[in-house]
């Protein structure tokens, strides 16, 4: 069984930059070479969303639109964990962020392991 631990969430004026980290463990069978990791995120009231893509082999990244050019995802092999850097971010931004393991798929398909979450608040 995959846990997922997300961490460094908090409030931060608009135009500040925050890193989140998730640290994945308890996987077996290489499980974590052939996945792919995500962050997603779920505003108030909205549906969950996704942010930013990751293969864990080769490192190929996807990234929401809205999140292009501000929003960087980094991967560790050594240790499991995966960063989203996020810089310029505005109070649209403001959301639970999630952490996700995808067994197969990249953009497509479903999330296998989810993260508790963390609460990014953006102030204007």
């Amino acid at each position: 069984q995959v846990q997922l631990a997300e961490s460094g969430g908090g409030l931060v004026q608009a135009g500040g930059s925050l890193r989140l980290s998730c640290v994945a463990s308890g996987g077996t069978g290489g499980i974590f070479s052939t996945s792919t990791m995500g962050w997603f995120r779920q505003p108030p009231g909205k549906e969950r969303e996704v942010v930013a893509l990751i293969r864990w082999s080769g490192g190929s990244t996807f990234y929401a639109d809205s999140v292009k050019g501000r929003f960087t995802m980094s991967k560790y092999n050594a240790n499991l964990t995966v960063d989203l850097q996020m810089n310029s971010l505005q109070p649209e931004d403001t959301a639970v962020y999630f952490c996700g393991l995808k067994r197969s798929g990249f953009t497509k398909g479903r999330v296998d392991y989810w993260g508790q979450g963390t609460q990014v608040t953006v102030s204007s």
